[in-house]
């Protein structure tokens, strides 16, 4: 009997993924193009000594310099500076935040610290000094893939040009996000990025696919045919945003798809309209109701945590204040049972 048909697919058949695609979806490479059509950002090329800053074990930031500080009264202990070999690196980005209205947005060639942000007082990714920066980057594990894992699945190894992106802070509504997958050179599949279930989006969703695939023309000079794009269209939903663009790669998250279903869609034939299918959150889905799920929860330790774990007293300290707080909830507990049996 012939197993023909029968066969399990047991890899993604995707074509090699090589270090020039990575590269040309990392933002540097395609933002002088398509600088129009993206929120208003700064790239910051990054040096040597700063990398091996963000490499580095543990979270040491610069001192922040008030300009009390002087006429306090008071000589602190000459305090570590690691900006040293980076100072013009360190200058630039605070006079870039002054630039951006005093808040911004950063990430890497490819990737956004969103995965730190319970390390940010405002836990979110808005940053208006440059340690706010530092300690984002530093405490990020989609940072580091970027620094130390790029070409992760590729065929090839090359070069990377490290550059800091600054965008100007904006309130982003997450439900008008989508992300869109682009197979030579024709739009395929589009998936809402924002894991909730949101009933307006249904009434808009014949509108922003029209919208997003004349969009798609805007974005012909990309130099690879497949690729994954996303875009946002706030109100009043009359202009697309590119916000991203993203490897053809297993790395890509596929959201709503699976990496195998978008694979096996038909190729639209020639000189044929093809509708892309444009999934939504459905009010059934296990999705629709992420609202009180922490995300990133994987990478996350308490915040005290970690502050203590940078010096050694502190930790101590904090170890002496548990040891109180377990102490007081005994003694505690022991009245509680004693009124309860008088």
């Amino acid at each position: 009997m012939s197993d023909e048909g029968s066969e399990t697919i047991t890899t993604l058949p995707f074509p090699p993924v090589t270090a020039a695609h990575i590269l040309n979806c990392s933002f540097h490479s395609w933002h002088p193009l398509f600088r129009p059509l993206t929120p208003k950002a700064r790239l910051i090329p990054l040096s040597p000594p700063f990398l091996e800053y963000l490499r580095a074990d543990g979270i040491l930031l610069p001192p922040d310099n008030s300009p009390n500080d002087a006429d306090s009264g008071f000589e602190d202990e000459e305090e570590e500076d690691p900006s040293e070999p980076w100072s013009d690196i360190h200058e630039r980005i605070r006079s870039t935040i002054y630039e951006l209205g005093g808040k911004v947005v950063p990430k890497l060639n490819w990737s956004a610290p969103k995965d730190a942000t319970w390390m940010a007082t405002t836990n979110d990714m808005e940053c208006r000094t440059p340690n706010d920066i530092y300690l984002l980057l530093k405490s990020s594990d989609f940072v580091t893939h970027d620094l130390e894992q790029a070409f992760d699945g590729c065929i090839d190894q090359a070069e990377i040009p490290y550059h800091l992106v600054l965008r100007k802070s904006f309130n982003l509504n997450p439900s008008l996000e989508f992300r869109c997958f682009v197979r030579k050179r024709k739009l395929i599949a589009i998936s809402q990025r924002e894991m909730n279930y949101f009933e307006f989006l249904f009434e808009l969703r014949q509108s922003f696919k029209a919208k997003i695939q004349d969009f798609l023309e805007r974005l012909s000079d990309f130099p690879d045919a497949n690729f994954v794009f996303d875009v946002y269209i706030p109100p009043p939903h009359d202009r697309v945003w590119l916000i991203d663009i993203n490897p053809w790669a297993p790395r890509t998250d596929p959201l709503l798809f699976s990496w195998l279903e978008i694979l096996q869609i038909p190729e639209p034939e020639k000189d044929t309209i093809f509708d892309p299918e444009f999934r939504l959150v459905q009010r059934d889905d296990p999705e629709a109701y992420q609202f009180a799920t922490t995300k990133y929860s994987a990478h996350k330790l308490p915040k005290e945590v970690v502050d203590a774990s940078m010096a050694p007293s502190e930790m101590k300290n904090m170890m002496e204040e548990w040891k109180r707080v377990m102490e007081k909830q005994v003694d505690e507990d022991s009245e509680d049972s004693e009124d309860s049996v008088t």
